[in-house]
């Protein structure tokens, strides 16, 4: 049977954390949806033209090594305002999130175009410092040599880009619920968005 969690947040929110969580205590497949844009971005730093790229996207391309870098993400911040990219990828994410067993699919525009019938929604938000901060101490202990000033500027910058963009900008779902991470502890986020899922399956 059919079940679909969509979870959508800015960067760093604690979105990724908590649909792992949920995929692990309710036996649902996840799909962290940025890393197809991740994917994208790293192929067109390469040299490929995004669109062909995310044409010919392939799970290998999606666990694939380097996509986590601060390089990366920017580029696919960008690769993901591009309106022909979007709509390459939207029926590999669409295919996923009714897979037979239930899915989790964290995003940007989970819960508003990718899946806006799913039967959960959630909205992970946290303040530009909180995030620019979890950000930072991820990349610093990865081995990447950035300043949390640096790190502050690029979230910033991704924000503005993934909410102005004009095809499927990031925005809650009418029907989603806001978890605000700021001041909680992954175990206690992870508790409310259980809840939030709950009362869903009814």
């Amino acid at each position: 049977m059919a079940f679909t969690i969509a979870i959508d947040g800015p960067a760093a929110s604690g979105k990724g954390t908590i649909a792992r969580q949920l995929a692990a205590r309710f036996g649902y497949a996840h799909l962290d949806t940025g890393l197809l844009y991740r994917a994208v971005g790293k192929q067109m730093l390469d040299g490929r033209d995004p669109l062909d790229a995310a044409q010919a996207l392939t799970p290998e391309d999606v666990a694939g090594e380097g996509l986590r870098t601060n390089a990366v993400g920017q580029a696919a911040s960008r690769v993901a305002a591009l309106p022909e990219v979007r709509k390459a990828l939207l029926d590999f994410q669409r295919a996923f999130a009714r897979r037979d067993g239930g899915a989790v699919l964290d995003g940007r525009d989970i819960g508003t175009v990718i899946c806006p019938e799913a039967e959960a929604k959630i909205f992970v938000i946290a303040s530009p410092e909180t995030r620019a901060e979890r950000r930072h101490k991820e990349l610093v202990e990865a081995g990447h040599d950035l300043s949390y000033d640096e790190v502050l500027a690029d979230v910033h910058e991704r924000d503005e880009r993934d909410m102005g963009r004009a095809d499927a900008p990031l925005k809650p779902a009418a029907d989603a619920v806001t978890i605000d991470t700021t001041a909680l502890g992954i175990d206690e986020a992870v508790a409310r968005a259980i809840a939030v899922v709950e009362a869903a399956r009814g």
